[in-house]
């Protein structure tokens, strides 16, 4: 499965070579927006990252939401992984050991 993520344009790193830096969490990356069309980007916009690539432009309110999204998955998969090591109800270990 691919995930593309949102991430904020923050700078335009390299205009030659169409780089731009990008904030995704708290985390700074140059990412490649040759795919884009460079006259509708702004400092500020929303752009889905795929491994290294913007792929689409998004508005914030869709990149809120799917960041708000990620954050629940990321929650409830470290709830998952505190119930595996956890011993369950007749298992000595837990219950993601069996």
């Amino acid at each position: 499965m691919c995930l593309a993520i949102p991430g904020q344009i923050i700078e335009f790193v390299d205009e030659e070579n169409q780089l731009a830096k990008v904030e995704i969490g708290g985390v700074r990356r140059n990412v490649n927006i040759g795919l884009l069309d460079r006259t509708t980007l702004e400092l500020g916009d929303y752009v889905l990252v795929h491994v290294g690539f913007a792929m689409s432009r998004i508005d914030a309110r869709e990149a809120e939401e799917t960041l708000r999204l990620l954050a629940e998955l990321a929650q409830y998969h470290e709830e998952v992984e505190l119930l595996k090591a956890s011993p369950g109800e007749g298992q000595p270990g837990g219950l993601g050991k069996r």
